[in-house]
């Protein structure tokens, strides 16, 4: 089975929100992002490089539970400095945290938009310092030291408000409906590997052996509904491809499945089995 390039990385996430204004200050302020550009009802946003996080407001937009769609989207800064710094950041703004974690991989940072779109926040350990078991990925929830973090903050760097300039999307987390249609789809179709499954209610996939570029459950419910038309939440996100030759190879692979594809302002728009939206750029 041919695998997606190992180049190929998530770029920027693109959100429905109800209040603009409410939702730059939230990023800007308490995150520390930058407005790259605003457009009417529409901004996006980053780091000063590429976006990372486009916002659309739908005053009336309706919001879902028990659907598909965004889990959350997670924001990878360079360094435990940075993360440090993050936590800072939260604390000082007296920004609610929904949970903490050493996932041996990484350590994260878990809180919510004010709209409810979920967000992690997270640094990676070295690739030598990941947990392998019998070959295999293990990705753990371990408790994460909130003060030795927060030790970790340069010295000085209290007025570096904003996210380093290296920072990316590092990953997405998605409901699914089912794991078996995930998979089919995201292994099967488009090429990611499988890293780890989480018993039989998650797993994760990625390029390169990163350890996830997605990961999909099924925690809003097996078999739950896509959210309807306009929700809050997640329109669709970016899988970012090093070629333009290997897009179309996986542009091609979604054809041949017959499943549905239609050209979009910078790329080819896609949505996986339970209604998700994927950008292949």
């Amino acid at each position: 089975m041919t695998t997606i390039d190992p180049a190929t990385t998530i770029g920027a996430v693109h959100l429905t929100i109800s209040d603009l204004d409410r939702s730059i200050a939230f990023y800007t302020d308490r995150l520390g992002f930058q407005v790259h550009r605003r457009d009417g009802d529409a901004a996006a946003l980053g780091a000063g490089g590429s976006d990372l996080l486009v916002l659309v407001q739908a005053l009336d937009a309706p919001r879902a539970r028990g659907t598909t769609g965004l889990y959350h989207f997670a924001i990878l800064v360079p360094s435990r400095a940075d993360l440090a710094r993050s936590l800072r950041r939260l604390a000082e703004t007296d920004t609610h945290l929904q949970g903490v974690a050493d996932h041996g991989v990484s350590e994260a940072l878990y809180l919510a938009d004010p709209d409810g779109n979920g967000i992690e926040i997270y640094r990676d350990r070295p690739r030598a310092d990941w947990p392998i078991h019998d070959g295999q990925l293990q990705m753990t929830t371990d408790p994460l030291d909130l003060n030795d973090l927060a030790t970790a903050a340069r010295p000085g760097s209290g007025a570096l408000h904003e996210l380093a300039a290296d920072t990316v999307v590092g990953h997405v987390h998605l409901h699914v409906r089912a794991l078996y249609d995930a998979e089919a789809f995201y292994v099967g179709v488009l090429g990611f590997d499988l890293m780890q499954r989480l018993g039989s209610s998650a797993l994760f996939v990625s390029a390169g052996g990163y350890h996830h570029h997605i990961g999909l459950n099924t925690w809003a419910g097996i078999g739950a509904p896509p959210p309807p038309p306009g929700a809050i939440g997640l329109r669709h996100f970016v899988v970012r491809f090093p070629t333009v030759t290997a897009r179309e190879e996986i542009v091609a692979r979604v054809t041949a499945a017959g499943i549905p594809i239609v050209s979009h302002e910078g790329g080819a728009l896609v949505r996986d089995p339970a209604g998700n939206a994927i950008l292949l750029s």
